[in-house]
């Protein structure tokens, strides 16, 4: 569904990705890993081309992206969900308002389709009875499933998610796991998840990549994973205190 051919991105006069190319499959959960700065959140923005590669080409099913502009960008764009850090609510809106901004701005639905879709959306993240609250109101894991709901709202086919469980605790960051996972089932969406959280990526993905020096040194489901031997995975999991045997529940 995804492919990355020998995607090179120089920012800087430096090479962030370097001769980059892999594949993820239909309704596929591919987590990207990796120290800070290694470019994994620039290998999120290529996919749907808020950067453009400085040399290769970056494919979603037979269109290649990177070489789109104007109104057929914003038709591949139309098929993605972004789950930003932050959540990106706007403040001044309700949690409903917001999860309905992408509906009143890219299409022509009645406000009766809109609240109806809405509606599905805040079932979806379990935030049914917090529509008519404002951002404030609302802790930071329920931040993060009303930027979920938004991004599933318009009824994606891709899911990007930028550092989903950031600046959550470690129970809060487990729920938003779980979430990922079951609306990856039950939508039968294909995601593309960056993230710090390596034990959180051993729970949801299907496969993990670790981005270093520009290039992914392993791609592999999680059990092979934390079995590898290759360096750069072996002091990454050893950081963040993952044993070789992988984390109950993997």
């Amino acid at each position: 569904m995804i492919r990355f051919e020998n995607v090179t991105k120089q920012l800087g006069g430096k090479n962030v990705l370097e001769d980059l190319s892999f594949k993820i499959g239909e309704g596929e959960i591919f987590v990207i890993v990796g120290p800070s700065g290694t470019g994994k959140s620039v290998t999120l923005k290529h996919i749907v081309r808020l950067l453009t590669p400085t040399s290769g080409a970056v494919w979603v099913d037979d269109t290649e992206v990177s070489a789109l502009n104007g109104s057929a960008l914003n038709n591949v764009r139309g098929r993605f969900g972004y789950l930003f850090q932050g959540g990106a609510l706007l403040g001044w809106m309700t949690v409903e308002e917001n999860i309905a901004l992408p509906l009143r701005e890219k299409t022509r639905l009645s406000e009766a389709e809109i609240a109806a879709r809405v509606a599905k959306a805040l079932r979806a993240v379990g935030l049914e009875e917090d529509g008519d609250k404002v951002p404030s109101e609302i802790s930071g894991g329920m931040q993060k499933r009303a930027g979920l709901a938004r991004a599933i709202v318009r009824e994606p086919e891709i899911v990007l998610y930028d550092e989903p469980t950031s600046g959550l605790d470690p129970v809060t960051a487990r729920t938003i796991d779980q979430l990922i996972r079951r609306l990856n089932e039950e939508l039968g969406i294909t995601s593309v998840v960056v993230t710090h959280d390596l034990q959180g990526a051993l729970l949801i993905a299907d496969r993990i990549a670790m981005l270093t020096g520009g290039r992914f040194v392993e791609v592999s489901p999680p059990r092979a994973f934390v079995a590898t031997d290759q360096p750069d995975v072996r002091r990454f999991l050893d950081a963040q205190f993952i044993p070789k045997k992988g984390i109950e529940g993997m």
